[in-house]
């Protein structure tokens, strides 16, 4: 296993948490968990949204972008992470003043070649805490939200083990985006939702991962009322570099993707469904690979 942690702090192969669905070493955010009007949130009242993310990768690349072909990497990941969301009636300039939280659970599959043998590993487990206060704008021509919550680490982790569903380190998260509505009609959307982690020590580790920003964004059209389809995409990189004397990479990762949407609403039921893939095209220092999400909504 030590071997094994040599070549994935080399080519920051596994996520911790939640974003070990994207194999993002230190992000606690997945890219590419919102889509298509990524910072619209909903009018008040309370809700339940259920993320259903998939992650499938076998090329590990190096800095530069290269894919690593003797380390023949094969990692499935999945994520199910319930969020409940509280949107009040309380204002704070002019906004809705909301709360939100969520606790992901993670299955992960990971089969790589190291300088020790092949290494087959597979984990099941209860991922870090997050919670957050949001405020949101609705005007005629756009939607505004920003927002900021803490990663707990709440979840097991481990010095050793990489695919351990906890990360050991608390981390801040700053949220902001904005959708605009290009037409009156309001059928045409522009999305962009910035946020930028700034991560504390990992427990029982010399180590600090480098701070992360990531943009979820998405350009949608309203077939009608009911049905949204369109381009969504992501963008994450680290802008600071690890520290401490357990940091076995001096580079800072980076990941690209996009892919198709489409939003449906059931009438009937209040329910929201949003189906998504990601193509990754572009991949530094970390897996490359391909995301899916099926999102559920329901107001209550």
């Amino acid at each position: 296993m030590k071997r094994l942690l040599l070549l994935v702090g080399t080519a920051g192969l596994l996520a911790v948490a939640v974003s070990r669905t994207h194999a993002q070493p230190s992000a606690h955010y997945p890219p590419g968990i919102e889509g298509i009007k990524a910072a619209t949130l909903p009018p008040p009242g309370v809700y339940l949204r259920d993320y259903n993310l998939f992650y499938y990768a076998d090329r590990l690349n190096d800095a530069g972008g290269d894919e690593i072909a003797a380390a023949d990497p094969r990692a499935f990941i999945y994520a199910n992470v319930p969020r409940l969301l509280w949107i009040t009636d309380w204002k704070l300039l002019g906004g809705h003043v909301g709360v939100d939280a969520l606790l992901p659970l993670t299955y992960t599959d990971l089969r790589i070649n190291t300088p020790g043998g092949r290494v087959d590993d597979r984990t099941f487990g209860v991922g870090d805490l997050f919670a957050e206060v949001t405020v949101s704008w609705h005007l005629p021509q756009a939607d505004f939200a920003i927002g900021y919550g803490p990663w707990a680490p709440t979840g097991d982790s481990s010095a050793t083990d990489p695919t351990a569903p906890g990360a050991g380190f608390w981390t801040h998260l700053f949220t902001a985006g904005m959708t605009w509505y290009m037409d009156p009609e309001r059928r045409w959307a522009l999305a962009a939702l910035c946020r930028y982690e700034i991560n504390h020590d990992k427990r029982d580790m010399d180590f600090r991962p480098g701070q992360v920003f990531t943009v979820d964004y998405g350009l949608s059209y309203a077939v009608t009322p009911a049905i949204d389809v369109g381009l969504a995409g992501y963008f994450q990189t680290q802008t600071t570099r690890n520290r401490g004397s357990d940091s076995r990479s001096a580079a800072k990762d980076k990941v690209a993707g996009i892919g198709p949407e489409v939003v449906l609403f059931c009438t009937r039921l209040g329910l929201f469904t949003s189906i998504r893939y990601h193509y990754e095209f572009l991949a530094e220092d970390r897996l490359q690979g391909h995301t899916g999400a099926i999102t559920l909504t329901r107001r209550f």
